[in-house]
Parts: structure tokens; C-alpha cells; sequence
């Protein structure tokens, strides 16, 4: 029996691990398109936004969680509403009358694994510029979800993420962003015993109605809407320099540093000849003419004489110096 247990409790270490390597499909480190490379692991980590709709009868509010690099683990569930395991992109909604009488709160997976633990999340990344060849940056399609919202008889339909990453050399990226840490899950399990509102905009997200953005946030929420081919479509654009095509390359580069490696192989180049030819030529003297000393250097008289060569120039050199400044001509008498 306590094998058996032992093998149980380790099934059950490795499990978080195993369901994060399969939902790591899309490797956010290591992003190749064409000859570009682009690293987004920068911007790992849970992060929060909420979109915010009011009309005649309802305050709609709409919380979307994302970690592009792994799966949202514990932040995949809000108050007592959840969109499974093995998601990267959920979103919570929380509809409240007007009249203050009641409400609603669900959550639907955007992103993900489906309960089989299979990976259909099918990213397609692409440079922007291949959409409008004026933007840098890059577009990530990520899918494996599905919305039905809060009608129980309603057959649910995909749903999908489309990140739009723009090339912001100013930016980090983590600007503006409500990112959920393990502190941050502790305050709202403490809200919710104390009996708060489920549905209520936690303090530091960024709220976004319907004309207008919170422009300080690197990221910003577009729309989530359904799209021509029947998919549900959230819609994100992400200010991040990780986005811009050289940055990658730039990165590895200091002030200088091309001018001063090339200058350092030009000298070890040129020492590396020098040394090659002294050492081939000595060995030449030595087997050919039994040579000594400073006899075994190829031109040894000529390294001999450099000292007096370098003499003989300089005083030349001091000379031609001299006698430029002199007066020419015939003197007064």
C-alpha cells in the first residue's frame, strides 16, 4: 500500500508539470517567422483586463485573464465562476440589472486545451507588415475555446484570440498592467469571504468602455465579437518593444561593439601573420643554413637596423620641421 501511495503522490507532483508542457505548444521564447525572431517571455505572467458595457437595463462587465507563455493555473477561476484547466486565455462576465436585483456571472476559455488535454490552440504567427506594411510588430492567432454566453440551451461556438504585438521601442510592455500574483489571489479570496461584490472591477485593472481606452496600458482590449467564419474573436493590441523586428538582434549589440570587434580580429589577425611568418621563417634559416641567434629571424639584419632606421627618420623628421621655419632669401645687410 505504500508503494502504491508513494506512486500516487508522485503522479500527482508531476501532473501541473506535464499540463504545462502540452499546453506549451506555442513556445512565447521562441517565435520564428521568415528569417525574424521574436522573444515575448518578458510579458509572461497572468495578466488582467476589463472591458466594461452598459446599456438600458445592464452594467456588463467582462474581465479577460491571458499568460501567453503557460496556462492561467488558479487565476483560470473568478469568484465562482471558471473556464477549466489548461487555459491561456479566459473571460469572466458579470451582468448586473440596473435595478440592482440580481445577476449573472460566467466564464468561457477563449484560449487553451480542451478536456482531453489535446493542444488545439494552432497558433499562427505573422509579421504585421505582411497585413499593413506600415506597422511593425507581430500577430499571434491563438484558438481552443468556445462561447455559448449565459444561456444554458444555447450550442456553444469557437472562440479564439487574435494579439496583436505593435513594435514600441518605449515600452517594455508591462506598462498600465494589472498583473495577478499569488498576493493579489489571497485579496480576492479575502473579498469574497467578507461578501464583495463578485462582479466589481478589482482596484488597478484597466477598465475600458466603450468609446474610450485607458491609453496608459501597453495593452489594450479592441473588441470580442463574432466573426465571419462563426468564431468568436477577442481582439488585443499589445505596445512592446519585444514586438520590433531587430530588437532581438539589437539586444546582443552594446555602443561600439561591431566597430571594436572588428578592430580585435584585425589585430590578432595581423599578429597571428606576423608570428606565422617569424616562426616558418626561423625554421627555414635553421634547416637551410644551420643559422644562430639573431641569424635565425628572416631579415634579421633589417630587424637589426630598425632602431637606427627609426633614429635616422626621426632626426630627418626634426630637420625638415627646422628648416621650415626658417627665413628663406638674402638677409639685410
Amino acid at each position: 500500500m505504500r508503494i502504491q501511495s508513494n506512486g500516487v503522490s508522485l503522479l500527482l507532483s508531476i501532473l501541473p508539470s506535464l499540463v504545462s508542457a502540452s499546453a506549451s505548444g506555442f513556445d512565447c521564447a521562441d517565435i520564428k517567422i521568415d528569417n525574424y525572431k521574436y522573444d515575448l517571455s518578458a510579458l509572461k505572467g497572468v495578466h488582467e483586463l476589463t472591458h466594461s458595457v452598459t446599456t438600458d437595463d445592464y452594467v456588463t462587465n467582462t474581465t479577460y485573464r491571458l499568460n501567453i507563455c503557460n496556462i492561467l493555473e488558479g487565476a483560470a477561476r473568478y469568484g465562482d465562476a471558471t473556464c477549466g484547466t489548461g487555459k491561456n486565455v479566459c473571460g469572466f462576465v458579470h451582468r448586473t440589472p440596473k435595478d440592482g436585483n440580481g445577476g449573472s456571472t460566467f466564464g468561457f476559455p477563449i484560449v487553451g486545451l480542451d478536456p482531453a488535454g489535446k493542444d488545439p490552440k494552432n497558433p499562427e504567427p505573422k509579421r504585421l507588415k505582411d497585413v499593413d506594411p506600415e506597422t511593425e510588430g507581430l500577430r499571434v492567432k491563438l484558438e481552443g475555446g468556445s462561447y455559448k454566453g449565459d444561456v444554458n440551451d444555447q450550442k456553444p461556438q469557437k472562440a479564439a484570440a487574435i494579439i496583436d504585438f505593435q513594435c514600441d521601442h518605449e515600452r517594455s510592455g508591462l506598462e498600465g498592467l494589472h498583473t495577478i500574483t499569488e498576493d493579489s489571489e489571497k485579496k480576492e479570496r479575502r473579498r469574497r469571504a467578507d461578501g464583495e461584490e463578485v462582479g466589481a472591477v478589482p482596484s488597478g485593472n484597466s477598465t475600458l468602455g466603450d468609446n474610450n481606452s485607458n491609453n496608459s496600458s501597453s495593452l489594450q482590449f479592441k473588441s470580442f465579437a463574432l466573426s465571419d467564419d462563426d468564431t468568436y474573436i477577442l481582439r488585443l493590441d499589445w505596445r512592446t518593444k519585444y514586438a520590433c523586428d531587430e530588437f532581438e538582434k539589437e539586444k546582443g549589440d552594446t555602443p561600439g561593439s561591431k566597430s571594436w570587434g572588428f578592430f580585435t580580429w584585425l589585430i590578432i589577425i595581423a599578429f597571428l601573420c606576423i608570428a606565422a611568418y617569424l616562426i616558418f621563417g626561423s625554421w627555414l634559416n635553421y634547416n637551410r643554413y644551420g643559422a644562430r641567434g639573431w641569424d635565425l629571424l628572416p631579415h634579421g639584419d633589417t630587424i637589426r637596423d630598425i632602431p637606427y632606421l627609426f633614429q635616422d627618420w626621426l632626426r630627418r623628421v626634426v630637420n625638415t620641421l627646422q628648416g621650415a621655419g626658417s627665413r628663406g632669401g638674402y638677409s639685410a645687410v
